[in-house]
């Protein structure tokens, strides 16, 4: 089913392309770029997003086959559109040198196994603890956000080498982080026309 898009989502990705050329970037990395500047206002994404064509390509296709979707959080569930997601944070306990959101993930992996996408917009430590599971995801969007860990978290995300679209800075969000993953989902697949 093709989405509509509405006239004001229109007229604002129309004067981001003013203000930023973008046509240069592969396909999924100028949509993934574009949909996290549209969802923040911030141009500053443009060199800050760090994205590798072929890994959106294998994630773009995961996706559309329907691999499951895994949250940190609630509000980044509330930010993607036309997909169910799993989040566990609810079900999920703190202890001695565990958050609720790095538990929550262990909860979460166990749900869906690999092969999952994991969009992260909320908590460091939640990417943290995926990063010490055998996870084997189609993709981790890794875009907390904070002064505490973020940055690093991120970091240490690029150095895994697992698939992902992470950021260089302290910035993220979980708005921006369903950004990224609603781009995957409105990019046509081969089998729709654009």
């Amino acid at each position: 089913m093709s989405r509509v898009v509405h006239p004001i989502e229109q007229e604002s990705f129309r004067r981001l392309r003013d203000r930023l050329d973008t046509s240069g970037f592969p396909p999924l990395s100028r949509a993934v770029m574009e949909r996290v500047i549209h969802s923040s206002a911030d141009l500053g994404y443009a060199s800050d997003l760090v994205l590798e064509e072929r890994a959106l390509e294998r994630a773009h296709a995961a996706l559309h086959d329907g691999a499951p979707v895994v949250v940190d959080v609630e509000m980044v569930a509330a930010g993607i559109t036309r997909r169910a997601t799993v989040c566990r944070l609810e079900d999920a306990r703190s202890g001695p040198g565990l958050t609720r959101s790095a538990h929550a993930v262990r909860l979460a992996y166990e749900e869906v196994g690999p092969g999952a996408l994991w969009v992260i917009g909320c908590a460091p430590t939640a990417l943290e603890e995926l990063l010490r599971l055998d996870v084997s995801p189609a993709l981790v969007i890794g875009l907390p956000v904070g002064f505490v860990g973020a940055a690093e978290s991120k970091a240490a995300l690029r150095e895994s080498g697992l698939p992902a679209v992470s950021n260089v800075s302290e910035k993220g969000g979980s708005a921006v982080a369903a950004a990224a993953l609603n781009a995957l989902l409105y990019h046509p697949t081969s089998k729709e026309s654009p």
